[in-house]
């Protein structure tokens, strides 16, 4: 039984690029949409291979070489691009694709496209979602969503509202193991009253990809929380709740990346608490240097259970139950003594939430896979994604409001919402 269910209504998808569908499929999932448009939470729909193909083309030969669109059976891949010979070679071996492009601009204008996977740098998304849009073509892009400003998220809305066509973050955390796990109880009633929440993205390291061949790339200096996503996610894609409210704190060095950076930005690492709609605390950080362990992770607690995910430092996924039983504490005071657990992590890639030929690991916690049969399955039945404009924007927008209280010494501010329509 998949226990991921949906709220989302079926997408307004004009004739432009978009993918026929037929009546049986339509009623499936109008069907499927009305069964669960009660709860919160996005489902993934099983594989039903589709009489027509989605052709793919892939564009960024870095990041955008680790997915699977070959081996999905409603997929071919018709087209790659990169600005970078050596990358479209590497992509046209990846997915077995004999066609290349030298630049999106060109590739957009392919009439056998009909989607475009656009993996290309941060703060090119939204100019390529609307390049590709503008020439009747899906998109699912990379993270972020909108780079920086309110100006682009505001623009990539109007664009998907505006062409009618699908678009979706390729967000990793919606999709790790223990995400997956976290909204299987949650949608449960595991948590009780799922009340708090802290997400963590720490990546030292970084400046190795400052610096390329002598040229500063788009990530020297950036800020921390204007790459928010994998932790934002981490709450989000659990309960549905949006963030409301923001106070951050940023703190950086001497250092000379912080100092003439083309962002203005003067943090390595940035800490939030966010307030949601429902009244809740959510602690994000996000860090980029110091003494700690590379992780992506989170933790969710309620009053019935609470579950941790995976911790860098060698403690692996657990949960913390409420108990009936009394213990004392140190100090000599009575107090309920909860259950702790070890959790077997589920391989939720082994499972039947994906076709066949993609129940392989992957990286970011097996998620790629995931990522790719939601795109394609999404375009074939005619539904939105999970991670769509409204989903992806609430991840990201919060980070772009979140860097600015940072820069106002951790002044609460509101974040715009951006409702689904």
């Amino acid at each position: 039984m998949n226990p991921y269910p949906s709220n989302h209504e079926l997408p307004s998808i004009s004739n432009r690029g978009a993918l026929p569908f037929s009546r049986r499929q339509f009623l499936k999932t109008s069907a499927l949409a009305a069964a669960t448009s009660a709860l919160a939470v996005p489902r993934l729909v099983a594989a039903d291979t589709s009489p027509k193909k989605v052709r793919m083309a892939i564009v960024g030969g870095g990041f955008g070489a680790d997915f699977q669109w070959h081996e999905h059976p409603d997929c071919i891949v018709e087209a790659v691009s990169d600005l970078r010979a050596d990358r479209r070679e590497h992509l046209m071996k990846t997915y077995r694709c004999e066609k290349s492009y030298p630049s999106l601009e060109e590739l957009v204008k392919d009439p056998k496209v009909d989607a475009v996977a656009i993996f290309t740098d941060g703060p090119l998304h939204v100019q390529h979602v609307v390049e590709c849009m503008k020439h009747g073509k899906h998109c699912i892009s990379a993270v972020p969503a909108a780079w920086a400003t309110m100006e682009r998220a505001e623009l990539l809305a109007a664009t998907v509202k505006k062409s009618g066509l699908t678009y979706m973050m390729a967000e990793t955390g919606y999709y790790q193991q223990s995400t997956q796990s976290a909204r299987k109880f949650y949608q449960e009633g595991k948590f009780g009253s799922l009340y708090y929440c802290e997400a963590e993205y720490q990546h030292n390291g970084l400046e190795v990809l400052y610096v390329i061949d002598g040229q500063r790339t788009w990530r020297y200096g950036m800020a921390p929380m204007h790459y928010p996503t994998h932790s934002s996610s981490q709450l989000l894609s659990v309960t549905g709740e949006r963030l409301t409210q923001v106070v951050c704190h940023g703190w950086g060095d001497d250092n000379q990346f912080l100092k003439d950076n083309v962002y203005g930005n003067p943090f390595w690492n940035e800490s939030a608490m966010f307030r949601t709609n429902k009244g809740h605390a959510f602690r994000m950080n996000v860090w980029w240097k110091g003494a700690h362990r590379g992780c992506e992770r989170a933790q969710w607690i309620g009053d019935k259970m609470s579950f941790f995910s995976s911790h860098p430092n060698g403690v692996g996924p657990v949960i913390v139950r409420s108990g009936d039983q009394m213990e004392k504490d140190d100090a000599g005071f009575a107090r309920q003594a909860a259950a702790f657990e070890k959790y077997q992590q589920v391989e939720w890639w082994k499972t039947d939430l994906l076709p066949e030929p993609l129940r392989h690991n992957t990286g970011h916690e097996g998620s790629h896979t995931f990522l790719t049969h939601e795109f394609i399955d999404a375009l074939v039945h005619g539904r939105r994604p999970t991670v769509d404009v409204y989903e992806a924007l609430a991840y990201t927008v919060p980070g772009i409001v979140a860097h600015q209280s940072a820069l106002k010494g951790g002044e609460s501010m509101k974040i715009p919402q951006f409702e689904r329509i």
